[in-house]
């Protein structure tokens, strides 16, 4: 595929907390900033290519009409999330025209408290490693990955202020790197994933996307009913920070691309300056397993979900999903319940870690976004955390020498989604404030 060369583009993200701060004092009204996101999309989603469907004049209508803390905010869903009022098509040809009755309930809670949907974001085929069209608006030549892609960059672009995708290996983290914005995957199950596509029922998780860390956690806040937001951290005094170090990061099996390696020492660097405490934690070997575990337990569940698909419309389907497929349908019952166990394991371990720290700092991708539209990225370094169900955020703020976003993560322990945000927003005051 020719890609066009990259053109200058003036990234102004819409930060929802101002969004929701400037209709409630008045300087703003739901239908202003309604047209506005509107007009955006309109200037650059050609180019882009966040959306794969708008919404009717009808909905736009009701959306300007709405009351409830999110009205106003131009908010996308990404299209695994089955919507009443426009087409739910999984970013597959087997789905074309596909419109369900009903919102799933992430999407009626968001419309619910006044969210101004405007339209169904991208994603890969079923929400697995086939691009779709869209391109990262640092720069158009690069991936924004995915498979949350059109959701990232629709936020990235400004175009929207909050956004849902889910994430089964790394698709929340690793986009909101690429496209250097906030991303969030929650404690496992704590927002709803009824009504999404299933790909794999013990991994999916429903994340959610917007410019900054405070943004997403009001996002999170308002969505979960839970008091996910909190008082600014003035510094890091008391906190224990662990860098947690694979096989994977440096040495002789190391992939980490330099600048994100220095962005990752920026950060630690960042956090110590405000008075943390450092510690190396070099990765359990029941964590390396658990990681390896994650193809195995994804795989198997992702051939019998989409059975169906893989059996009926096989010709249909997207060279990556369906190779993933055909490998899940090859594991056996025994190695999956094998699989299981060592993720269990896993948990266990993971939950260990934070017996010795606060939060984990590590990189959420290896890099920055990789150039060309064939690939959407790695997802190894964020499968462990899809795997043991415990809260992170990618915390936007460094980049490249070329102006590529290079995300870092925050972990805490699974069900402390809170702290998550808050660590994570402390380390995103500090990398602005230089």
């Amino acid at each position: 595929m020719s890609l066009p060369s990259p053109i200058p583009m003036r990234l102004a993200p819409l930060s929802l907390t101002r969004v929701v701060a400037d209709i409630e004092a008045g300087r703003a009204t739901p239908e202003t900033v309604i047209r506005e996101a509107n007009e955006r999309i309109d200037s650059l989603d050609g180019v882009i290519g966040a959306f794969v469907r708008r919404a009717s004049a009808d909905s736009i209508a009701a959306a300007r009409a709405a009351t409830g803390p999110l009205r106003g905010v131009p908010f996308g869903v990404k299209d695994i999330f089955d919507t009443f009022d426009m087409a739910t098509e999984h970013g597959s040809p087997i789905y074309e025209g596909h419109h369900p009755l009903a919102d799933a309930p992430l999407v009626a809670i968001a419309r619910s408290l006044g969210a101004a949907i405007l339209g169904k974001t991208a994603t890969t085929e079923f929400a697995s490693m086939d691009p779709a069209a869209t391109r990262n608006p640092h720069d158009l030549a690069h991936t924004p990955g995915g498979s949350s892609s059109g959701s990232a960059a629709g936020i990235a672009a400004g175009m929207l202020a909050a956004a849902c995708g889910s994430q089964t290996g790394g698709s929340v983290i690793r986009p909101a790197s690429f496209c250097g914005i906030a991303g969030y995957k929650p404690s496992f199950r704590l927002l709803p994933t009824v009504g999404m596509k299933v790909f794999s029922w013990t991994l999916d998780t429903a994340g959610l996307f917007a410019a900054g860390v405070a943004d997403v956690a009001l996002l999170a806040e308002c969505l979960s009913g839970r008091e996910l937001t909190a008082p600014p951290l003035a510094d890091a005094s008391g906190l224990t920070i662990g860098l947690y170090r694979t096989a994977m990061d440096t040495g002789p099996q190391g992939r980490l691309d330099p600048a994100m390696a220095a962005a990752w020492e920026t950060a630690a660097k960042a956090l110590e300056t405000a008075g943390a405490k450092l510690i190396d934690i070099p990765e359990p070997a029941a964590l390396e397993a658990a990681r390896d575990a994650h193809g195995t337990v994804q795989n198997f569940e992702a051939a019998q979900a989409l059975l169906h698909e893989r059996t009926m419309h096989r010709s249909r389907m997207g060279p990556q999903v369906l190779a993933l497929l055909d490998e899940g349908a090859a594991v056996t019952p025994e190695a999956y319940d094998a699989g299981r166990r060592t993720a269990r394991i896993g948990r266990k371990a993971a939950a260990a870690l934070f017996d010795t720290c606060d939060a984990l700092l590590a990189p959420s991708a290896f890099g920055p976004a990789p150039k060309g539209l064939a690939t959407t990225g790695d997802p190894a370094l964020n499968k462990l955390w899809t795997l043991t169900g415990t809260p992170c955020v990618n915390v936007p703020g460094l980049a490249t020498a070329e102006g590529l976003p290079l995300g870092l993560t925050i972990v805490t322990r699974f069900g402390r989604d809170r702290t998550t945000l808050s660590v994570a927003k402390l380390l995103e005051d500090r990398l602005q404030a230089g």
